[in-house]
């Protein structure tokens, strides 16, 4: 694909979400750099960085700096101004604060950008195994959540934490995609007592009846599984020129793949969970069995 026909494609998406923007830009730069055979120690020379700076600014991870985006498009061959411009107007664009940003004091950076990721996917599908996903979690749920990683945050902060998790669940009714497979031990632990767990599991019976939501529950019968290493997200995204990204947080930091070999494994994981797994219709009885306990 030659830089012209890219950037056209990439300046369709300047109305979206800014962390989306970053990601088509950054795919752009890298396969740029590919297509010249240039090393990422030596694009991180000419931009006064290193290596490690490349690959976050393509993978879409940190804000683009428009001096960098003219050097490495120097770099890289594209001089002709009408190439050029549209893909600096995409750095600048790619710049634009997200929803969350007027949360920052309670957010970290890398999830951030899984903030930005999630807004723009057009599906996600989740595995968990200690906690009800928070597209799903009731305000109550997830303050009970907040509250195991942030013991002495005050009331203000935890409303704030809260706010962030319930404005996120906006995107369920906008057009978003999500079938989670849960551990049956996700919603037995009992967090934040026994009226909260209630309401919680009453929660995913109502919701799950959206045609867009979908939801399994691995029992603890079918013994172990193909993810037992722990948690994990994949999106997709509505643009061919995204790959999905998967996800997995860790205690201070995450995890972000997109390389297809990475992402095509993780889907075959989350396709023998989903098989291994009860059927939608059979966790909807699993679960008014344990409301009814």
């Amino acid at each position: 694909m030659s830089a012209e026909s890219a950037e056209g494609k990439l300046l369709s998406y300047a109305p979206g979400s800014p962390t989306v923007l970053r990601i088509l830009l950054g795919t752009q730069l890298r396969r740029l750099r590919t297509e010249k055979g240039i090393s990422r120690e030596d694009a991180g020379y000419s931009i006064r960085a290193s290596h490690a700076k490349i690959s976050r600014l393509e993978l879409g991870q940190v804000s683009f700096k428009q001096r960098d985006v003219a050097d490495l498009l120097t770099l890289y061959g594209v001089t002709d101004p009408a190439e050029r411009q549209p893909l600096l107007d995409l750095a600048k664009q790619a710049n634009a604060p997200g929803w969350w940003h007027k949360y920052t004091d309670v957010l970290p950076s890398w999830f951030e950008v899984y903030i930005g990721l999630e807004g723009a996917a057009s599906s996600i599908r989740t595995y968990e195994n200690q906690f009800v996903p928070g597209l799903l979690q009731t305000p109550d749920y997830a303050r009970a959540v907040i509250k195991l990683a942030h013991e002495r945050a005050t009331r203000v902060e935890m409303d704030r934490r809260v706010a962030v998790r319930t404005t996120r669940q906006k995107r369920l009714e906008s057009g978003l995609t999500l079938w989670a497979v849960i551990d049956e031990a996700v919603v037995r632990r009992m967090l934040g007592g026994r009226d909260t767990m209630r309401a919680q599991i009453a929660h995913l019976l109502e919701i799950t009846g959206s045609r867009n939501i979908t939801v399994q529950v691995m029992p603890f019968d079918r013994g172990g599984h193909a993810a037992a290493g722990g948690p994990f997200s994949i999106l997709r995204f509505p643009e061919r020129e995204l790959p999905d990204v998967v996800y997995m947080e860790q205690l201070t930091s995450a995890l972000y793949l997109d390389k297809p070999a990475d992402s095509d494994h993780y889907m075959e994981v989350m396709d023998r969970l989903s098989i291994q797994a009860e059927t939608p219709k059979e966790t909807r009885r699993f679960l008014e069995r344990l409301l009814s306990d």
